[in-house]
């Protein structure tokens, strides 16, 4: 299988296939023949993965080029294949999540006019993020990371009659621009350094690479290492939503929910954080590079966990989580602990669906509700959401045996032993993050499926007493807002929506502890991510998946976990009068972070105004001034000028013309004797 490239090629182009066929024939052949031809796809590229997997597990891997798309100066441009232990994981982790949500938009996007386009769309996504993950090259790299990008824009924008859509995927677009500028320079410096774009041939030069600097400005040598990570890093802050790039990811929840799913959890946002992975052989040659990689995921991790704690909009919580859960993988990164941040990425990958998708099904229970004050009470209509959004809570929040325990708990411990710049701070903000992680979790359990019932109220007038905020009107995912009726009570999703969360619950329950020693500990990912020796280091006081779960129950990363659940459950549960007695008390800090840190408003008056008012200075001075002013119309006046001078000249009277003729002539003849004598 793994040696046969027409079979890796059938894994991303049957996805492709599937979205050209919906594209093009959806509109003609129906629904059911859009959602089929995507599922059958998607389905033929996982079980595909699934083979692919089981050779990789035997030892045979694969790299080469299956097709090249042209030749410059001897150096080779293709589409390449890199089948190892990486890549697998992440097509398995990549073809599962994107099938669960194909199944649940036959659910979810039923009633929606857009049914066909929204199929080929995700499917395109998928085939795009297939060919970033299977690249050998920086140039197939490349292509899929614009891809899913390109392919984002879309998604985010589905409803295009929405203002607030076509803001968002414009926004989404544009920082991802930013992002990708550094990417695009990161590989132009390997292959201007480099002489290749090939991933192996790349690495293999790499120790020799590590003492070559370059002068950015003049008589400042930098290293050259540092330089490319650095650069390609700003890449990966854009895509995996990193401060200051995270700007975009709350505002593409104006998507429809599964794609908000797709999106957060196993394709665009984890793409940087592979592509880091990827490069570790670089990566690990640059201390520098490794410790601001820390200290972004650091701000990111604990920053974006505190606005999570102030959102009422249900999917605007789970989007801040996802932020500040990539911190964690970027955290890892930075620590050297590449293999945990992997580790956590696939973890996160089930138990983030689960809450996304759990929340898409209490928006259509509530008739596209997203307001969390219009809920409570949930539990006893939707015992299946219920229970798979609770699973997928705990598994957000870290507690043992759930997958995110193991992957959350390894990371912090990396970070404690990691010898990068930097790591005692990331450290705190790991703890800290945990606190805050567990209370936003169960803020939402409690929020939405627990306590009094306030279907069909406004959204201030229940017991809780929130107030209003920028949120108060929460975005809806149908072109326009509905909610229940008084009276109206909700009912579980049907099966297409709740099938998709039981099977991304229970990898969300059970993949950590099955699968935490052969991946971090076991030699797993063998050469495609580079060892270190903070991985080292936690091996040796590694004793099994239950040892630690029994270790983890002493250690201050779980008794955060508890502390947060419980601060939520009394907050929200027992005295549900005391969020706005903190909220009045704190107003400030509260204020801060409903606004974002204000990070959206001096994007818009700096970035977006400024570049407003550039362009309008542009076109006043530039176009209306200077081209339009003095070199269009200012040619026209001046010949216009000229023509009503020499017009006098032809007044078309014979004594005039004779009178010039004689004034000529006498002109000329003075020249002549001014120069004979």
């Amino acid at each position: 299988m793994i040696s046969n490239k027409l079979a890796l090629l059938a894994i991303p182009l049957l996805p492709l296939l599937g979205a050209v066929l919906a594209g093009f024939l959806g509109r003609t052949l129906g629904r059911t023949f859009a959602h089929s031809v995507t599922i059958l796809g998607v389905t033929a590229a996982f079980l595909l993965s699934c083979l692919v997997f089981q050779d990789v597990q035997a030892g045979q891997t694969f790299n080469g080029a299956v097709y090249t798309w042209l030749v410059t100066d001897g150096i080779p441009l293709s589409i390449g294949f890199l089948i190892d232990p990486l890549t697998a994981t992440m097509m398995l982790v990549v073809t599962f999540v994107s099938l669960m949500v194909h199944i649940y938009t036959i659910g979810y996007m039923a009633e929606d006019d857009g049914y066909t386009r929204f199929f080929a769309y995700i499917s395109l996504f998928t085939f795009a993020m297939l060919m970033l993950v299977m690249a050998n090259n920086f140039v197939q790299l490349f292509f899929g990371w614009e891809a899913v990008g390109l392919v984002s824009y879309l998604l985010i924008g589905f409803w295009f009659k929405r203002p607030t859509a076509i803001y968002a995927n414009l926004k989404a677009f544009l920082v991802n621009r930013v992002g990708d500028f550094g990417f695009l320079l990161g590989i132009g410096l390997v292959f201007a350094m480099f002489g290749t774009l090939d991933y192996a041939e790349t690495f293999n030069q790499a120790a020799g690479m590590a003492t070559r600097t370059i002068e950015i400005f003049p008589g400042t040598p930098w290293s050259l290492l540092t330089v490319i990570c650095i650069c390609l890093f700003i890449g990966a802050m854009g895509k995996s939503a990193q401060f200051p790039l995270h700007v975009w990811l709350p505002d593409s929840m104006e998507g429809p929910t599964p794609i908000s799913a797709l999106i957060h959890a196993a394709t665009m946002v984890t793409a940087g954080i592979f592509m880091v992975a990827r490069m570790s052989p670089l990566f690990e040659m640059s201390q520098t590079a490794l410790s601001f990689v820390l200290a972004i995921g650091a701000i990111t991790a604990f920053f974006m966990a505190l606005i999570a704690i102030v959102q009422y909009d249900i999917k605007r919580v789970v989007a801040y989580s996802t932020l500040s859960q990539l911190g964690y993988m970027t955290m890892a990164l930075g620590a050297g602990a590449y293999s945990a941040g992997i580790f956590h990425l696939m973890t996160h990958a089930f138990f983030k669906a689960v809450l996304f998708l759990g929340a898409g099904s209490v928006i259509i229970a509530m008739h596209h509700e997203q307001d969390m004050r219009k809920m409570g009470g949930l539990r006893k209509y939707m015992p299946i959401t219920y229970i798979t959004v609770l699973i997928g809570a705990l598994a957000n929040a870290g507690f043992p045996p759930f997958a995110g325990f193991f992957s959350k708990d390894t990371i912090i411990e990396a970070i404690h032993a990691s010898q990068t710049p930097g790591a005692r701070i990331a450290y705190f903000a790991a703890l800290a993050g945990v606190f805050i992680g567990a209370l936003y979790s169960f803020r939402l359990v409690f929020f939405a499926f627990h306590g009094k019932e306030r279907f069909g109220q406004a959204a201030h007038a229940h017991g809780h007493g929130h107030g209003h905020d920028d949120h108060a009107a929460a975005k809806h995912d149908d072109h326009e807002h509905h909610g229940l009726a008084p009276g109206q009570k909700p009912h579980e999703s049907p099966w297409v929506v709740t099938l998709p969360l039981i099977l991304l619950a229970i990898p969300s329950a059970v993949i950590g502890w099955m699968t935490i020693e052969p991946m971090l500990y076991g030699g797993y990912f063998g050469s495609a991510i580079a060892s270190t020796a903070t991985m080292a280091e936690l091996k040796q006081g590694f004793h099994g998946a239950w040892g630690m779960v029994k270790h983890g129950l002493m250690t201050p990363p779980f008794w955060l976990a508890v502390a947060g659940a419980a601060t939520a459950w009394y907050c929200y549960i027992l005295k549900p009068e005391v969020p706005a007695k903190i909220r009045a008390a704190f107003a400030l800090p509260v204020k801060i972070l409903e606004e974002k840190y204000y990070l959206d408003r001096f994007n818009d008056w700096f970035f977006a105004s400024g570049a407003r008012k550039v362009g309008q200075g542009l076109w006043k001075f530039g176009d209306v001034t200077i081209i339009d002013g003095i070199m269009v119309n200012g040619t026209a006046n001046l010949i216009g000028w000229f023509s009503g001078f020499a017009r006098k000249a032809q007044s078309g009277y014979l004594y005039t013309y004779a009178f010039t003729m004689i004034i000529g002539v006498f002109a000329f003849l003075t020249l002549v004797y001014i120069k004979l004598g």
